[in-house]
């Protein structure tokens, strides 16, 4: 089977995001038959919801929609390095691949920060591939981030 990427959609969810005031992070999931499962970006601000982050509304909803709390052979696609609560979230959906975009120095919890998946304690860690799409997606936080200051 032949790689594609979907780097780009998240990124549409993330530009989505960043329309609706949210941090611009967006996120897709696929599924084994490498047809879309889910795709959103953050929406913390509109939910008033601290757990809304793209990658937590994209597990949730491909868990719904297999009926299953594993996620095995799906792969996620994120703009961002995902935190400590996503990244123990595709921990425990038993994600196979994660593809994200760029590093998170600050609040990232897969290369920084509490590196979930390489803790004993991890239940399972998930393939991950960096840089896939960073500068894009890098650049819509920066944007974000100067226009708010």
């Amino acid at each position: 089977m032949e790689f594609e990427s979907y780097m780009h959609r998240a990124l549409e969810e993330a530009r989505a995001a960043a329309d609706r005031d949210e941090v611009p992070v967006g996120a897709v999931l696929i599924g084994p038959d490498r047809k879309i499962l889910a795709r959103d970006g953050n929406r913390t601000r509109e939910l008033s919801d601290p757990t809304a982050h793209a990658e937590m509304l994209v597990i949730r909803a491909g868990t719904t929609r297999l009926g299953s709390e594993r996620l095995t052979g799906c792969d996620l696609y994120v703009t961002l390095e995902p935190c400590a609560m996503c990244a123990a979230a595709i921990s425990a959906a038993r994600i196979a691949r994660l593809y994200y975009g760029a590093p998170d120095p600050k609040s990232g919890g897969v290369a920084h920060g509490a590196r979930v998946f390489s803790h004993p304690q991890a239940h399972h860690a998930p393939e991950v591939y960096d840089g896939i799409g960073a500068e894009a997606s890098a650049k819509l936080l920066r944007e974000m981030f100067h226009d708010k200051r």
